[in-house]
């Protein structure tokens, strides 16, 4: 299923994406799930499924329509991966790590789809990311190469949006990585039996006012789906509607000579094969 979460009438909803079509399945039952969070804990997808097979012409929208939500809109952790890709270590200052490089985000760094990513007035370093992000279907500890991908349930688009600057205060990166309104998250939560077991071979771009910035394939990253989940459950418990960032591809613009920064008016869109595409314009704080 090819799912997103929307506003309407001052209510949450979700809605299942159909070709171009977005069905509001609140619209045709008013008793249906309205919090993807909630419908991944209570295992309901197939319960919109059954809702979204009724639905009418009236019933439909075109997600550019629509008033969309971050996916979930209130994950109880946003876990992120640094350096995963070996030749985005190799535009850095850090050398490659034996072991993930785990940082988190705050939900209200994230910003939806066709929302305003916010250009901080303290700094113009605001650099783009284009990451792939999963979702957690189920609690979960101690995973195993075995079991890891049973913890998946699904997968979306995210732009990593970092204040290079700030990320680079101190040793620590939550600063620069946590400006309110930086990290475009969405718009199309996927589940996961439609793309292949831990989203492995999918493209990954970036485009910045139309110019690839970024272009990589998920078979690049260094800590795949499965070692990332079973490291990070060695310490953490993973509840439904977690995220995880699964780190980005080289190319950003601190790397590049002249670097590039996001500034007032600029597109960036993050596009992954079988997810999605995820776009923003870029807006200065007032």
């Amino acid at each position: 299923m090819r799912l997103v979460s929307f506003q309407s009438g001052g209510e949450h909803r979700i809605g299942v994406v159909s070709g171009d079509d977005v069905i509001d399945v609140s619209a045709i039952d008013k008793s249906a799930p309205n919090d993807l969070q909630n419908a991944i804990a209570n295992d309901e997808f197939g319960v919109i499924q059954a809702i979204a097979d009724r639905a009418g012409d009236e019933h439909k929208h075109k997600l550019e329509d629509l008033d969309l939500d971050i996916p979930i809109r209130a994950p109880g952790k946003i876990l992120c991966l640094g350096l995963n890709y070996m030749e985005h270590v190799n535009e850095g200052i850090f050398e490659k790590q034996p072991f993930p490089t785990v940082f988190m985000r705050s939900v209200t760094s994230m910003v939806a789809h066709n929302k305003p990513l916010i250009r901080p007035k303290v700094s113009e370093t605001l650099d783009y990311e284009a990451e792939l992000a999963l979702v957690i279907s189920k609690k979960s500890r101690h995973l195993t190469p075995e079991n890891a991908l049973d913890a998946v349930a699904g997968y979306t688009c995210c732009n990593d949006g970092s204040v290079r600057e700030y990320q680079r205060h101190t040793i620590q990166w939550s600063m620069g990585k946590n400006f309110d309104d930086t990290g475009p998250l969405g718009p199309v939560f996927v589940t996961a039996d439609e793309l292949p077991a831990g989203a492995k071979g999918l493209d990954i771009a970036c485009r910045l006012n139309g110019e690839t910035m970024q272009s990589s394939n998920t078979d690049m990253m260094m800590f795949p789906v499965v070692e990332t989940l079973v490291y990070i459950t060695e310490g953490l418990t993973l509840e439904p509607g977690d995220i995880v960032l699964m780190g980005t591809p080289s190319g950003v613009g601190h790397a590049r000579k002249p670097p590039v920064w996001m500034r007032d008016g600029d597109v960036v869109e993050v596009e992954i094969e079988g997810v999605g595409l995820l776009r923003n314009v870029i807006e200065d704080e007032v």
